[in-house]
């Protein structure tokens, strides 16, 4: 068996509350994560062609207020 596997089958066996309580450490934990890999690629420069595309937009008239 696999970890990821394990820990499949550790989740299946919490208690309601035990599993709410994973779900929120969790989400919080998946955010740190994605929150963590746009700050990496915005400092390595990973997303400056789909900001300059962005601009690049809006200065040809082609976005709109939110």
């Amino acid at each position: 068996m696999t970890t990821a596997e394990d820990i499949e089958k550790a989740v299946e066996k919490l208690a309601p509350p035990e599993l709410a309580r994973f779900r929120a450490w969790f989400e919080e934990f998946d955010a740190q994560q994605f929150d963590a890999a746009i700050e990496r690629d915005a400092r390595t420069g990973k997303l400056d062609a789909l900001a300059d595309e962005a601009l690049a937009a809006h200065r040809g008239g082609r976005s709109r207020d939110l």
